[in-house]
């Protein structure tokens, strides 16, 4: 087992990339990725989604369907996880966060946290990760990885600064280890990514698929530092997983206590194979955003 020390000191292999969102597209926002659509009370609308590399549970491709998607939540920051980039026929080697952020008008950034040789000399690297996508600037994106079994899948955890009306805040994304028998790794996960959130001056809001019910061990550690905003302001079951049969919440929206929650739900979409969670918060004033 690596320690976390060197898990982050190996985090330039892995860093997050940050690319303009191209513009025009079906899915066009009217205004600038840097207004959002509550900029004036800093109010927005968050999100996670486990996209599933663009694939439903029958593992039909169809990006569209997933933009389609996020488009109706109405989402100012969105953090997604299993993501391709250039990764193989599954996706059609597409890049699938640039593409969705054409497709949205948003800015983005990818982490990539497997990185593989390309197939055929001259092609693009393989990877897949995470990414967060939003209607204001992204800035300052990068993917650290998590501690790791000596056979396991690396994770990581993407952030970027987001500022909304002078209100700054940090947006994670992370996506946990899937094992079962894995909950002490999932701890120690994040363990790793509080020690990244207390050192950091501004509020966060941490998306992910972290694995891990609420009344299992490791849950504790995600509410060390965040509140669950699920448990805060949601109704009922908030079960993400997995659509065909909804019966585990894994997915989160987690928020430092400066953030307000105002309301959560769960959409019933069939894009994946997970739901979505989505959220309304209110971010501090701007005074008030150091801690």
């Amino acid at each position: 087992m690596r320690t976390a020390g060197a898990v982050l000191a190996a985090s330039a292999l892995l860093l997050a990339s940050t690319v303009p969102a191209a513009a025009g597209g079906p899915h066009d926002r009217d205004s600038h990725p840097s207004q959002g659509r509550h900029a004036s009370d800093r109010t927005i609308t968050v999100a996670s989604f486990n996209i599933h590399h663009g694939a439903d549970s029958d593992d039909v491709l169809d990006l569209e369907r997933i933009a389609d998607d996020i488009e109706s939540w109405d989402v100012d920051v969105i953090g997604l996880q299993e993501v391709d980039r250039h990764w193989g026929a599954r996706s059609d080697f597409q890049d699938q966060a640039a593409e969705l952020a054409g497709m949205l008008g948003m800015d983005h950034c990818y982490a990539a946290n497997l990185d593989q040789d390309p197939t055929e000399p001259g092609q693009q690297r393989r990877q897949y990760g995470t990414a967060i996508l939003s209607t204001h600037e992204l800035q300052d994106c990068r993917n650290t990885p998590l501690p790791n079994s000596e056979d396991g899948e690396q994770r990581g955890l993407a952030q970027a600064d987001v500022r909304v009306r002078g209100s700054e805040f940090t947006f994670y994304t992370t996506h946990l280890t899937h094992l079962g028998h894995e909950g002490e790794l999932r701890e120690k996960q994040f363990k790793a990514v509080n020690e990244i959130v207390a050192d950091s001056g501004l509020p966060g809001l941490l998306t992910g698929d972290l694995n891990a019910a609420p009344h299992q061990p490791e849950y504790a550690t995600f509410t060390t530092l965040f509140d669950d905003v699920w448990t805060e302001v949601g109704t009922g079951d908030g079960f993400t997983f997995a659509p065909d049969n909804p019966s585990s919440r894994i997915d989160y929206i987690l928020a430092t206590p400066e953030i307000i929650p105002l309301s959560a739900e769960v959409p019933e979409v069939y894009s994946s194979d997970h739901f979505p969670v989505v959220a309304e918060v209110t971010l501090p004033h701007p005074r008030g955003t150091s801690r």
